[in-house]
């Protein structure tokens, strides 16, 4: 599946999900039902993805992705009034970390659902 096929898919289940929930739960909460909906359509993941980051071949530290979705894009919940720019940055170094080339950030906001969609720059 090509990734613009792929992030559709997952842009789709994130309306579905504000358009029945609105704005005002946890992140959890929307983890859990963008995971119904991810199933309904048949799409495979892995909540909480362990990502370990390196530093000059060493391990520095470790931390967890909201989601890895067919094991190529990485999708990162917010449930805040608006994204700013360091959650955009926060998404970038994932892919860098991971080598994944497509991320989005999904934010369950206040009068809209915020989707962006980064891409990592290839070495």
């Amino acid at each position: 599946m090509k990734y613009e096929e792929l992030t559709e898919q997952i842009i789709g289940c994130a309306y579905k999900v504000y358009n029945t929930m609105g704005f005002g739960y946890l992140e959890s909460v929307y983890a859990k039902c963008m995971a119904i909906e991810m199933d309904k359509i048949g799409l495979k993941y892995e909540m909480e993805k362990a990502i370990t980051v390196y530093y000059e071949n060493q391990i520095v530290g470790e931390y967890f992705v909201d989601k890895l979705v067919m094991g190529e894009v990485i999708v990162e919940y917010k449930s805040i009034r608006t994204l700013a720019k360091s959650h955009e940055v926060q998404l970038v170094n994932y892919l860098t970390s991971t080598k994944k080339d497509v991320g989005l950030l999904i934010n369950f906001g206040e009068k809209k659902v915020e989707i962006k969609r980064k891409v990592r720059i290839l070495d």
